[in-house]
C-alpha cells in the first residue's frame, strides 16, 4: 500500500518574498469526498488531472492513491461534484538535499503560504530552511481539505 509521510509548516512571509524562487504552477482542487477515514480529491494542474484518494492519517504517515485522468474530465468532475474547491499557486524547491513543495493559497485563503516536505519514514532528518516558521503538521486547519471548506479568511 503506498503511503504519504508528509510535514507542514507555515512560511515567513518576508523571507519568502525576498527568495529567488522558480516559476510556480497553478492549482485547481475540489473535493469530492471528506470523512474521517477518507479523502477524495480531483486536481487540475498543468494540462494533467488526477484523481487522490488518502485514508486517514497515523501520526504522520497515511495510504494515498493518485492517479491520471484527463485535464478535461478532472475540471468536470470539480465543477459536478466538488463540495469544496481551492486554488493555490507551488512552488518546488530543493533545500538541502530535499524537495520543498510551497504553497501559495488564493481566493479565500489569500495570505496563506504553507511548505510541505514528504519523507521516507517518520523519523527522518532534514535540515529546515531560514524561510520556514511554526510546524503545523497537526493541526488539521491547515490540510486542503479543510481549507476547501473552511478557509483561512474566515478564521478569527
Amino acid at each position: 500500500m503506498p503511503n504519504e509521510i508528509e510535514r507542514k509548516f507555515l512560511v515567513n512571509h518576508q523571507l519568502w518574498n525576498e527568495l529567488k524562487k522558480p516559476q510556480g504552477s497553478w492549482y485547481r482542487q475540489g473535493y469530492l469526498v471528506v470523512e474521517p477515514k477518507q479523502v477524495i480529491r480531483v486536481r487540475q494542474v498543468l494540462a494533467k488531472g488526477f484523481i487522490t484518494i488518502k485514508g486517514s492519517a497515523v501520526g504522520i504517515i497515511r495510504a494515498e492513491y493518485e492517479y491520471e485522468i484527463p485535464f478535461d474530465e478532472a475540471g468536470e468532475l470539480i465543477d459536478q461534484f466538488a463540495h469544496s474547491i481551492i486554488s493555490k499557486t507551488r512552488y518546488k524547491i530543493n533545500e538541502h538535499g530535499k524537495l520543498w513543495e510551497i504553497d501559495v493559497f488564493d481566493g479565500d485563503n489569500e495570505g496563506l503560504i504553507i511548505a510541505e516536505i514528504e519523507l521516507v519514514s517518520e523519523h527522518e532528518s532534514f535540515v529546515k530552511p531560514e524561510w520556514l516558521a511554526d510546524e503545523v503538521t497537526k493541526e488539521e486547519k491547515y490540510y486542503n481539505y479543510m481549507l476547501a471548506a473552511n478557509p483561512f479568511n474566515s478564521w478569527k
